[in-house]
């Protein structure tokens, strides 16, 4: 992991909670201080505003299994996610692992593997952390779950039911069955009977749900649930201390969350697309409505960025910056960020006016950084002794030249000084 950086940044508008601000903001020991710092970067023409909390993700997934039994060390896929994640500027991340009966990627053994590498992953200084997502029907997995939710420290939970309910009860065969049990390598016969044993329990899940969902609260875990379809549902679940309603498919089951006084996570990718790919109610339309807290990547890590640019020009770009900042970092009780304010941590995206990515920065770490904004970060940096690594003879600091397929001067200091200089001394 990187040192943290202790600058000021200059010229830039700042988006602070009463907007946009062009006061310069300053970092140190990886926080927001009031204290102007000696090293300063003139950001003038680019926007700074609070790092994405994204609230929900599994786009993950395709970096730690490309392809069936590919990837042996989960930690390189973690380090090919997180460079996606600090890409499209999100400094915190909930990475939405499925604990589910589907098996494979989404099965039990594969979740106890994700959440040991996670642990002892150590990146660039992106805050990865995993959301557990529990198949409701899987009692007998129950006493697993919060084993694994104490000893990785699991602070946010949420409940689905991918059962295809409706064909079973019929007894008619699910659709798509063969493809599902094929990709969990399972037998499709096999797959179909343990979907039945499943669903043959559905009359004992509400309770076994409603005490687990208790014994989790007690561990301070924040509850939420997946896909609620109608008003009474998200009742139910509210009456079990589930106090999150993510991705409601109607107006009716989000208006009911809001009336309770529940949390509300809309998708990114179903504002961008104009309305959801599945036929549900059109996330632009609830935020809008004011029907929406926080808005999550789902299985597109560029869409919050993405869709907050569609909705400042509609509701502002303050209200909706907040749905990817400070709005998650309120429903996950992340208390030490989401503004850039003196004392939160200097968690950061800097924006050029046509919303592109130059920076990134994770408690005030740097994660992501290119282009023109790396080139102003170099910059500022004044030869010091001190700053380069022990050995590099002074009459030698020089980059490589620009042309034959070299890099342009200004990248190649970035790669090869953020990295090598004890940034430190910023």
């Amino acid at each position: 992991m990187t040192a943290t950086l202790s600058l000021t940044m200059t010229g830039a508008q700042v988006l602070r909670p009463d907007g946009l601000d062009p006061a310069p903001l300053s970092l140190a020991g990886g926080r927001i201080t009031a204290e102007a710092q000696a090293r300063r970067v003139d950001l003038s023409g680019f926007r700074v505003l609070p790092g994405i909390i994204d609230a929900h993700g599994d786009a993950f997934e395709r970096h730690l299994a490309p392809r069936r039994g590919a990837m042996r060390d989960l930690g390189h896929g973690l380090a090919s996610a997180e460079a996606e994640l600090a890409a499209n500027g999100i400094t915190t991340a909930m990475l939405a692992q499925f604990w589910s009966w589907e098996g494979a990627l989404r099965g039990p053994a594969f979740a106890q593997r994700f959440l040991e590498a996670l642990d002892g992953f150590r990146g660039l200084g992106t805050d990865m952390r995993a959301q557990l997502r529990v198949e409701t029907h899987m009692i007998a997995d129950y006493p697993e779950i919060e084993a694994a939710v104490a000893r990785f420290g699991i602070g946010y939970l949420v409940f689905n039911d991918h059962l295809p309910h409706e064909a079973l009860a019929a007894g008619k065969r699910p659709a798509r069955l063969t493809g599902q049990a094929l990709k969990s390598g399972r037998n499709p016969d096999d797959y179909l009977a343990l979907m039945q044993r499943l669903h043959a329990q559905s009359d004992a899940v509400p309770h076994a749900v409603a005490q687990l969902a208790e014994r989790l609260r007690a561990q301070g875990v924040t509850l939420g649930s997946h896909d609620d379809s109608t008003a009474q549902g998200r009742v139910d679940w509210r009456a079990r201390g589930v106090r999150l309603s993510e991705f409601p498919e109607t107006r009716l089951a989000a208006q009911e969350a809001r009336t309770g006084g529940d949390g509300i996570v809309l998708g990114a990718p179903n504002v961008m697309r104009g309305g959801s790919h599945s036929g549900n109610v059109s996330a632009q339309e609830l935020v809008e409505a004011g029907l929406c807290d926080a808005l999550a990547s789902d299985y597109y890590y560029p869409a919050p960025r993405l869709a907050a640019r569609i909705l400042a020009d509609r509701i502002g770009l303050p209200a909706a910056w907040s749905l990817v900042s400070s709005g998650p970092a309120q429903l996950l009780g992340l208390r030490d960020r989401g503004q850039l304010v003196q004392g939160q941590r200097a968690d950061l995206v800097v924006l050029d006016e046509d919303w592109q990515i130059g920076a990134t920065l994770a408690g005030g770490r740097v994660t992501y950084m290119v282009g023109s904004v790396a080139a102003r970060f170099m910059s500022a940096m004044k030869p010091c002794t001190a700053a380069w690594p022990r050995g590099w003879p002074h009459k030698k600091r020089r980059a490589t030249p620009e042309g034959k397929g070299n890099a342009p001067r200004s990248e190649q200091l970035v790669l090869g000084t953020l990295d090598q200089l004890s940034i430190t001394n910023w």
